[in-house]
């Protein structure tokens, strides 16, 4: 069974840059994407970036990179999220999904961390 575990969440002030972490045990059973998630309070779980595990695919919201990078260290098993110049609205939990294509669409990832808390002060 695939296993992720996000971490690196916290309080920060805007302004700040952030490197979430999801570290994934278990295996992938030929899951080649990792993608990341914001859920907002409120709000539904909306796609961030996803990258492959065996190319140099990524793939950003709205195709724009942005404040967003997203890398992964296929030795350690563990993929990131870096988020620069955060504001209040990146406010949320982050999740990371195994998925069987780097895509946007949230049907495409079946396996789930459990998610990491980011607060984003003003």
């Amino acid at each position: 069974q695939v296993h992720l575990v996000e971490s690196g969440g916290g309080l920060v002030q805007a302004g700040d840059s952030l490197r979430l972490s999801c570290a994934v045990s278990g295996g992938t059973f030929g899951r080649d994407a990792l993608g990341w998630f914001r859920q907002a309070p409120g709000k539904e779980r909306e796609f961030l970036a996803s990258i492959s595990w065996n190319d140099d695919t990524t793939y950003y919201k709205n195709s724009k990179k942005g404040r967003l990078t997203i890398s992964r260290d296929n030795a350690k098993n563990t993929a990131y999220l870096q988020i620069d110049s955060l504001t209040p609205e990146d406010t949320g939990v982050y999740y990371c999904g195994a998925g069987w294509t780097v895509s946007g669409n949230l049907g495409e990832y079946d396996y789930w961390g459990q998610g990491t808390q980011v607060t984003v002060s003003s």
